[in-house]
């Protein structure tokens, strides 16, 4: 799971012990990924559903779709994780402190964006800013949880958050850009989250 510098050694009950928990965590990490994927698939669902239509009926419809698709994507997701792990995870060390340092960065650069659409008076580039944020983070998060996949949903991300910035400046509006890249997003994430669900 991790590497080991100790030079105690190891007994087979010792070593099964680890194998057990290294599957446990590998499981855990696969649905912790896979919910987390799920929630924030429902919010760019919304945001994309908000530059469709601003009438509250076809909102409230949006949002009940998105929540059905997330309840979908997770019960096919758990499922997918309770069978056998076929490829245990290999965590590199202080693993959780750089997960902490890389959210801790994109928590900061989501405010800058936000903080900087604003003052510039550019709000339409909040979701297109966000979303290369959210894109660019998934890239060394698939070396710190050791899922390969996460480079895919990366580079999925960051290209539509480039396509988004791109129909800004083409002209088109904003309403309509936030739709593409929220419902871009939206799909990119549940399908992350069948991914490490089912295949690990």
């Amino acid at each position: 799971m991790t590497s080991n510098t100790d030079t105690t050694p190891i007994t087979p009950g010792d070593a099964a012990a680890a194998d057990a928990e290294c599957l446990d965590l590998t499981r855990t990490l696969r649905r912790r990924g896979a919910a987390v994927f799920s929630v924030f698939a429902v919010v760019w669902a919304l945001a994309g559903a908000s530059g469709v239509a601003s009438a509250l009926a076809p909102t409230l419809v949006g949002a009940a779709v998105a929540v059905a698709v997330t309840a979908a994507v997770l019960v096919v997701a758990f499922r997918g994780t309770a069978g056998p792990v076929t490829r245990p995870v290999r965590l590199p060390e202080r693993w959780q402190r750089g997960i902490g340092l890389v959210n801790g960065i994109q928590l900061v650069a989501i405010f800058a964006v936000i903080a900087a659409s604003n003052a510039s008076g550019h709000p339409a580039f909040i979701p297109v800013g966000i979303c290369l944020v959210v894109g660019l983070h998934f890239f060394p998060l698939a070396r710190l949880y050791d899922q390969r996949q996460y480079t895919a949903t990366a580079a999925l991300l960051t290209a539509l958050a480039v396509v988004g910035f791109g129909l800004l400046l083409a002209g088109m509006a904003a309403e309509s850009v936030r739709a593409v890249v929220g419902l871009g997003a939206a799909l990119v994430l549940w399908g992350s989250a069948l991914h490490v669900g089912t295949r690990g």
